[in-house]
């Protein structure tokens, strides 16, 4: 992390009560273009009075927004979605600018963040409760409603700097309560767009605010009495802590970890249909999505025929920055993580892995200071090796060959992680199987990102998630808010006389 003081480079601001303003940081941390390495701006590094100002806006705003009637709320997200169709492509440009993932990957993130905002359209459906006349006993009717609870906030990671906001503030805040987001301090650009577009739709002051930081204000977050819960994605031991900190203040969380996900091929699998749909779901972004498949576990004869057809596919990836036209892969998002991956392909290869394709030495001419890796296959790669047990996040897979699905399964089944997992096959058997016994949240079935869309959960298990409720859908609108169980009695009043007849 390189801190430094400001200089002619953009200083971001945080929005706090409708408002652009200066933090009070004495920080700030650089933000690079990982396929140039080139200063875009500097972020300040947000401090506990930055959390407090945020904290007492949303709190303000808490009890006029609770009383909007859902109806009213959801016109303010019709017209936010309509301003992020309107600049999507500019969007998707950020995105790419500041992360690193090819435009077109960017473009799907962006799709996806806007399809969360449809769904929070749907509000007065989805925060519907449900009633039973008679249902406590005779005479005495039952309900059940749905009511915000106040302040949340939202702790985002650097892989989906503009998708994962989106699967948690627009839920909250269509249900009447009030958010605070914290976005990743390596790329923050794009959120500070989309926060200029939450000003023109016009969101009450304070309802909606945005803080940047790092390791404080992540903190202030988990500790601040006002905050009833905390969303957050990144890694499983910052997701551990979240959850139990969040907890050990009296707040509800939804931590997202890590994963280690894994695709099985089955002897049968129709390679030539999906081979592109396996090359996306490894090299997607790079290896840095948290659904990306990083074991291939071939089951007995498939294993040479993926070994060749995964190397001959890897090895024409076209590498270099990802605006620029018929790139398949950009940089990872920093010379850290370009170390740190290096770093992890040559343990895994000390421990007895075959490169049958190295990518650390990989230059791009036009861009020679990216942080570019190529993709990389390890071959033979066993469960006790590191590439085999730890999350790499980057264009790393390793083949594991397996004699059956039965073992297949057992090993997915033993890992602490459980994202996600996928099978190729045509036996219908085999599918079954694998969706009945497989302990991730997500299952692919001849599909090799099995990333749930807006309205269902995106439901990590196991060490990949902390917490009951998921982002997304059903599953975000109970997180964000409490149910109340009504039960009246109906009892004769000075009116009895004028409904002679009707009582009981």
């Amino acid at each position: 992390m390189t801190i430094s003081q400001p200089t002619q480079a953009q200083v971001l601001h945080n929005y706090i009560g409708g408002k652009w303003v200066s933090s009070e940081a004495s920080e700030t941390q650089q933000i690079h273009n990982p396929a140039t390495d080139e200063v875009l701006a500097l972020v300040p590094l947000g401090n506990r009075h930055d959390i407090d100002k945020a904290v007492e806006a949303a709190s303000a705003a808490f009890p006029a927004w609770r009383a909007t009637p859902p109806q009213e709320r959801a016109r303010y997200f019709f017209k936010l979605r309509q301003l992020l169709d309107e600049h999507r492509e500019e969007l998707a440009r950020l995105i790419t600018t500041e992360m690193g993932k090819t435009l077109d990957d960017a473009r799907g993130e962006v799709q996806r963040g806007i399809e969360n905002v449809e769904t929070a359209c749907g509000i007065p459906s989805l925060m519907m409760g449900y009633s039973l006349e008679d249902g406590a006993a005779r005479g005495i009717d039952e309900e059940v409603i749905y009511q915000p609870l106040g302040v949340f906030a939202g702790i985002t990671p650097f892989n989906f700097p503009f998708m994962i906001a989106f699967w948690f503030w627009p839920y909250a805040v269509a249900c009447g309560n009030t958010f605070i987001l914290k976005p990743s301090e390596q790329d923050p650009i794009v959120q500070k767009r989309v926060f200029e577009l939450i000003e023109q739709v016009g969101f009450p002051a304070g309802v909606i605010n945005m803080v940047n930081g790092g390791k404080e204000a992540v903190n202030a977050l988990l500790e601040h009495p006002r905050i009833k819960g905390i969303s957050f994605v990144g890694s499983t031991r910052t997701a551990q802590y979240v959850y139990a900190q969040a907890a050990a203040h009296g707040k509800r969380a939804q931590a997202s970890g890590g994963a280690k996900n894994a695709i099985v091929v089955m002897p049968d699998a129709d390679l030539d249909m999906y081979l592109g749909t396996i090359m996306n779901s490894c090299f997607g972004a790079a290896g840095q999505r948290c659904l990306a498949n990083s074991l291939i576990l071939t089951v007995g004869s498939a294993h040479e025929a993926v070994r060749s057809r995964i190397v001959e596919a890897a090895s024409r990836l076209r590498i270099g920055n990802g605006l620029d036209k018929g790139i398949d892969m950009g940089p990872v998002v920093s010379a850290a993580a370009r170390d740190r991956i290096a770093s992890a392909i040559t343990r895994g290869i000390e421990e007895g892995a075959e490169a049958v394709l190295d990518g650390r030495q990989v230059h791009i001419p036009d861009h020679p200071q990216g942080y570019f890796l190529g993709p990389t296959v390890l071959d033979n790669v066993k469960p006790e090796m590191s590439v085999y047990q730890e999350e790499i996040f980057g264009p790393v897979i390793g083949l594991v060959p397996v004699a059956s699905l039965a073992e297949a399964i057992e090993l997915i089944n033993a890992k602490e992680y459980g994202n996600a997992a996928s099978i190729f096959t045509q036996s219908g058997f085999a599918a079954r199987e694998f969706r009945y016994r497989v302990e991730t949240g997500n299952i692919g079935i001849n599909v090799g990102v099995a990333a749930p869309v807006s309205y269902f959960p995106f439901s990590g298990a196991k060490s990949s998630f902390f917490g009951n409720l998921h982002p997304q859908g059903r599953d975000a609108v109970r997180f964000f808010t409490e149910s109340k169980v009504v039960i009246t009695r109906w009892t004769p009043g000075d009116g009895q006389q004028s409904i002679t007849g009707i009582g009981r």
